[in-house]
């Protein structure tokens, strides 16, 4: 780790836990906001950001959720990227963000499933999004590079999906908290003291000794957020799960872009530039480490590279350019992101269990936690269905399209 940085001030009102994409959305938003005015510590304990999930992250966008709510969410998310500088204020060193919107292309290989996209298509469709169900004919006409054996359907949307620059948005959200007055620092939450009823959070200690009070205390530590809740006496459903990343090349390149294709097989794939990319969890989908990125090239070989070679025939030569292993903070539960305050300490604010939806929801969830923080209630997207009480009663905000 690197040397550890002492906060300027024993006092804040804000302690966020965790600085990478979502930890920064919040700062950014809350210090942006007109009406707060808080003084604002972000601590990070791998300022390098080297693995975290912000750094092994796709950069995907899509619409194609089967709850109203996500839908609203990668809506606004989409429109935040499309007009990121007008979003931040026309500041002129502000660079433009592109959407690649070549669309997601769910495959469906049996009735239950075709059903499930026509209920999400009809959820979409309500909402103004372009997802369409196809036909075989139809995605043989518009892709014909598919080998499409046992496929009855799919659901396709060309508008506002695809990927992009997730990590100037980041950037720009570091830089601009920074210019606020957030302070950053290097170093690692390893202790939560409440007040004597325990309703409350009163302090943080650090790594390097210090005990920092705050008003409020928002954990946004991605794949450690249930080690950091365990230090408030709080269990959530969140635990590290192993995402694995592929880069190829192929010999025979497609004549258009391709899809960001979900094989029934659980892989998926996408262009990716002159290259391609592809993904999949292993078989066997078990918590792992926070600290375990080994890969497993048995996976690209008994897995993946099957599957994408059965599903796009002119992908049998392909080679292998680059891989990772990332980790999704997945939420047992339900896979759907947790967000707002515990039920009984109410100042200890998550922001956690994204479950791989994390980059493309930033944006409407870093600014429903200012809202929160800021006025106690949401004012733009109401986001109560990701509360904790349902954590608590354990009962599952149920969302089908999950990758």
């Amino acid at each position: 780790m690197t040397l550890l940085e002492t906060p300027k001030h024993a006092t804040y009102d804000v302690v966020i836990v965790g600085g990478a994409m979502l930890g920064s959305s919040v700062a950014h938003f809350l210090s942006s906001s007109a009406d707060f005015d808080g003084r604002i510590l972000v601590v990070e304990r791998d300022p390098t950001y080297e693995n975290s999930s912000t750094a092994h992250t796709n950069s995907c966008m899509r619409q194609q959720f089967s709850n109203e709510i996500n839908v609203r969410i990668s809506q606004f998310a989409a429109d935040y990227v499309k007009n990121f500088r007008r979003y931040m204020n026309d500041d002129p060193r502000v660079p433009d963000v592109v959407l690649q919107s070549y669309g997601y292309m769910y495959l469906a290989d049996n009735p239950g499933f075709v059903e499930s996209l026509r209920e999400a298509q009809k959820v979409q469709g309500a909402l103004g999004a372009g997802t369409k169900f196809l036909t075989p004919e139809d995605i043989a006409r518009d892709y014909p590079f598919y080998n499409l054996d046992g496929i009855l359907g799919a659901n396709h949307n060309l508008i506002d999906e695809g990927y992009f620059d997730g990590n100037t948005l980041f950037d720009w959200w570091k830089r601009t908290a920074r210019e606020n007055g957030v302070e950053y620092i290097a170093n690692e939450v390893v202790a939560i003291t409440k007040n004597r009823s325990g309703a409350r959070v009163q302090s943080v200690t650090l790594k390097s000794g210090e005990n920092v009070s705050c008003e409020t205390l928002v954990n946004a530590s991605g794949p450690r957020a249930a080690l950091s809740a365990r230090m408030a006496g709080i269990e959530i459903p969140v635990e590290p799960r192993k995402r694995y990343t592929f880069i190829f090349d192929a010999e025979k390149p497609l004549d258009r872009d391709l899809p960001l294709t979900i094989d029934p097989s659980g892989v998926h794939a996408r262009s990716d530039g002159q290259f391609y990319l592809a993904g999949c969890a292993p078989d066997v989908d078990f918590a792992v480490s926070p600290d375990d990125f080994e890969q497993d090239f048995g996976i690209w070989e008994q897995k993946a590279w099957p599957a994408i070679a059965n599903r796009i025939p002119q992908f049998e030569a392909i080679k292998l350019v680059n891989s990772w292993a990332g980790h999704y903070a997945f939420n047992t539960l339900d896979q759907n992101a947790i967000l707002g305050p515990h039920n009984e300490i109410t100042n200890f604010m998550f922001i956690n269990g994204f479950s791989g939806h994390g980059f493309q929801q930033s944006p409407a969830m870093g600014r429903g936690m200012s809202e929160l923080i800021t006025y106690g209630e949401f004012r733009t997207l109401d986001l109560t269905p990701f509360g904790y009480d349902r954590i608590a009663e354990n009962q599952p905000f149920i969302e089908k399209a999950v990758i």
